[in-house]
């Protein structure tokens, strides 16, 4: 890999913890919480923040005040502030209170597809593409997410033509201004990840393509740095780690925020990103949650953060020289 050498290539980081994170979590954040952990984040600099699902309050409770919260936020200029929408309902909620961007999700696995949607892939895209008609009638841009594009819990490997051919209809037909591919349950590889982010950059080099990990079985960061040799220059990313899925069970959350921001900015890459406001930020994530994230640089510290040498150093740096001009 080339990327440790160093790249002032932009990245673009995409956080989406006010919604993939939160929607995993049990207890109900408060509406004025998730307003303030929206505008503390846009504060950052990060490109893209992922501030709701408009969904029934029935299929994710913990997100059930998403028109409440995107039109209480502060907007900041240069942030988009997208928003999930499973169907012309939550289309329409997502683009009264405002969102700049709605993101439309389905699988690229029929046994996921049903699992978690109750549809057939062929039913999603029927009524995901009047979706996006909504959206263009009002000016608002489309992004679509493909879960699973880099295999399905219940059916392995998914066919990277499959994925291709799904990513096609909704860029040629449905006008998506982006692609998401979804490693929703973290079976993604580097060299897997590399080349369908090739073939993909390679057949819709207009298209904004970003890649969204999840950390599964630890190969989040490996899978970003393969993307970003493959061409790929946006990506999802979750504040302290937060999130996961229900069909894995036991698996961890999105790749963290800060962790990838504080392993690009090391090799070079151009984030955009305060590094230290994120981190700021993530620390306050316990104390909301109510538990412990999987943040290791929270936990850690970043490289460079020294730490106090051992109160006896003098002495015992004092006894190592006695012994060496002893034994001169």
């Amino acid at each position: 890999m080339k990327s440790w050498q160093g790249n002032h290539r932009r990245i673009r980081l995409h956080e989406v913890a006010p919604r993939d994170g939160l929607q995993s979590e049990l207890a109900f954040v408060a509406t004025d919480r998730k307003i303030a952990f929206v505008d503390a984040l846009s504060l950052t600099g990060v490109a893209k923040i992922e501030v709701a699902a408009f969904v029934s309050p029935r299929a994710i409770p913990s997100l059930r005040d998403a028109d409440a919260v995107l039109a209480g936020i502060e907007r900041r200029p240069g942030v988009v502030y997208t928003a999930l929408v499973p169907n012309v309902r939550g289309a329409e909620r997502a683009i009264e209170a405002r969102a700049d961007e709605l993101n439309l999700v389905m699988s690229a696995s029929e046994s996921h597809n049903l699992s978690n949607l109750r549809m057939t892939r062929e039913q999603s895209w029927q009524g995901l593409l009047e979706v996006a008609r909504l959206a263009h009638g009002a000016g608002v841009a489309v992004n679509v997410s493909l879960s699973c594009a880099f295999g399905c819990p219940m059916e392995g490997d998914v066919a990277a033509d499959t994925v291709l051919e799904w990513s096609r209809r909704f860029v040629e037909e449905a006008h998506a201004r982006g692609v998401t591919l979804c490693d929703t349950t973290g079976m993604a590889y580097p060299s897997q990840v590399a080349l369908l982010t090739q073939t993909f950059c390679t057949r819709w080099p207009a298209t904004e393509l970003t890649l969204h990990f999840h950390n599964t079985r630890g190969m989040g960061l490996a899978n970003v740095l393969a993307a970003i040799d493959a061409g790929a220059t946006r990506f999802d990313a979750s504040l302290g780690g937060i999130g996961g899925c229900p069909y894995a069970p036991g698996a961890s959350g999105n790749v963290c925020s800060e962790e990838i921001v504080h392993a690009l900015e090391l090799m070079g890459y151009d984030t955009g990103v305060d590094l230290d406001a994120l981190l700021a930020i993530s620390r306050q994530l316990p104390g909301m949650l109510g538990h412990d994230t999987p943040s290791q640089l929270v936990k850690s510290g970043q490289r460079l953060d020294l730490h106090p040498r051992p109160a006896d150093y003098d002495a015992i740096a004092r006894r190592a020289l006695e012994r060496s001009t002893g034994s001169s």
